[in-house]
């Protein structure tokens, strides 16, 4: 597990990396590896152009909504859990 300092306002802080490089690594492998196997199926496929233009649209639309979601989930749970600790508690 990778750790780093981070210097905030005059604060010395020890933070630890989410991901180790390995589960990284696989992240970005099984994404690459599962739209190449897409692609290289519409390659390969028997059906006229259009067909083939359709699919590929579709691909590439799906896996930039991946992101986007992916980012947005992110976000919001990094602001919910941001706004429950600058909260004060209320008596």
């Amino acid at each position: 597990m990778m750790l780093y300092r981070q210097k905030i306002r005059g604060d010395d802080y020890t933070v630890k990396r989410r991901n180790t490089a390995a589960f990284t690594f696989l992240a970005w492998g099984s994404f690459i590896c599962a739209l190449s196997a897409m692609l290289v199926g519409i390659y390969t496929l028997n059906e006229p152009l259009s067909v083939k233009g359709y699919y590929l649209v579709g691909t590439l639309f799906l896996t930039m909504s991946s992101f986007v979601l992916q980012k947005t989930i992110r976000d919001n749970e990094e602001d919910d859990a941001k706004i429950k600790r600058d909260t004060p508690i209320e008596k």
